[in-house]
């Protein structure tokens, strides 16, 4: 039997872009385990029983959640300390930077391999002595796109023969192509309308997420297609700038603040654009993906991780993130569907057969097995 470990901040007790992959990682392991004879436990320092785990009869859960930070990490050293020095597993997964210093000395201590899974801007600048000497230390990095792979090297002199890419991956069976929602085009005035949309969250510290790009770019767009209309989706203070911004430029009632949207809305949401538009600086972009299982053509930044689900502008098109003109030009050739990136059903076969579900178990099984040879 195979015995692997699992250490990790939180992943069932919060919702976010990191929780939710690991959480598919999780998934593709358990459904990899039985063909490797293998088991994993996985230690949660923030979790607690009452939130809601992945049902795997591969997965064993030790949940530390403490209301006192330094009580729960001396739990989580001391209960992993523990289980490393009567099972001595094959392998160990550091989930998080912060705990990878705690995990690299246990695990360097007992000369039990352990790999770190990195996720995005944690790793994208130069991290402490301790942090770094723990990183580089490790048998091997796990990053989800060759971007953040590339500014974790750069930033912390890191070899990247060392990283393994798994990405992050779309449900196709949730997001899925399908009729406008006569509600949604009611409720946001888009009769007739050609639409492009936005999915981000609309805090100042997120600028770069180029809705005010978007925005910039209308007026260019509405002499090619006067029934041009953006739906924002998503909340945050820098609302009102975004708002203000449209007003001035004469577009505020092509641009529609729909405000937040709960996860059970947002693929009729995605139904309703003609074309998805987000040119920002991701370290991934999983938006992206949402949008194309939809069928939807998607627009995203040209030096980022967003090169990753648009394969290189294979799937989409790729600009200068701070550029409205760029962004209107984009918005023109999409829009206007003849090109090849817009054939709904082609975009979603192609996403899907490298960033789905399926394609994460197959990934999972080939690091596993590398990971096993070593």
């Amino acid at each position: 039997m195979t015995r692997h470990a699992f250490v990790f901040i939180e992943v069932f007790g919060c919702e976010g872009g990191i929780q939710s992959y690991i959480q598919d990682v999780l998934g593709a392991y358990d459904q990899v385990a039985p063909q490797l004879n293998a088991t994993a436990d996985v230690f949660l320092l923030r979790d607690s029983k009452n939130d809601h785990a992945l049902k795997g009869g591969n997965l064993k859960y030790h949940y530390l959640k403490n209301s006192r930070a330094m009580v729960e990490r001396g739990h989580l050293t001391a209960a992993l300390a523990l289980y490393l020095l009567r099972h001595r597993p094959d392998h160990v997964f550091c989930g998080h930077i912060n705990l990878v210093s705690m995990v690299s000395l246990l695990c360097r201590l007992l000369k039990i391999p352990y790999t770190v899974l990195t996720y995005g801007k944690e790793v994208w600048y130069e991290l402490p002595i301790a942090e770094k000497k723990a990183l580089s230390a490790a048998d091997s990095i796990v990053s989800i796109s060759r971007y953040s792979r590339d500014l974790a090297c750069e930033a912390n002199q890191i070899a990247p023969e060392k990283f393994t890419m798994l990405p992050c991956v779309v449900d196709g069976t949730a997001f899925t192509p399908g009729a406008d929602d006569p509600t949604w085009v009611e409720r946001y005035q888009l009769q007739g309308a050609k639409v492009l949309m936005t999915v981000a969250r609309l805090w100042p510290g997120d600028i770069y997420k180029g809705v005010d790009v978007t925005i910039r770019a209308l007026p260019q767009i509405a002499e090619a297609f006067p029934s041009v209309k953006y739906v924002v989706i998503g909340r945050g203070d820098d609302q009102p700038r975004l708002a203000k911004l449209a007003t001035e430029l004469g577009v505020a009632d092509r641009v529609v603040f729909a405000g937040f949207v709960p996860d059970e809305a947002l693929v009729a949401h995605y139904r309703l654009a003609d074309v998805y538009v987000m040119p920002s600086k991701e370290g991934f972009g999983i938006v992206y993906l949402e949008a194309m299982a939809c069928g939807v053509p998607v627009i995203a930044g040209d030096d980022d991780g967003s090169a990753d689900p648009l394969q290189d502008g294979r799937l989409g098109w790729q600009v200068p993130h701070r550029d409205a003109d760029a962004v209107a030009i984009a918005c023109i050739e999409a829009l206007g569907g003849d090109d090849p990136r817009c054939d709904g059903a082609w975009l979603r076969s192609q996403a899907l057969a490298r960033f789905s579900p399926p394609a994460l178990v197959s990934q999972v099984s080939q690091l596993l097995d590398k990971l096993a040879t070593h």
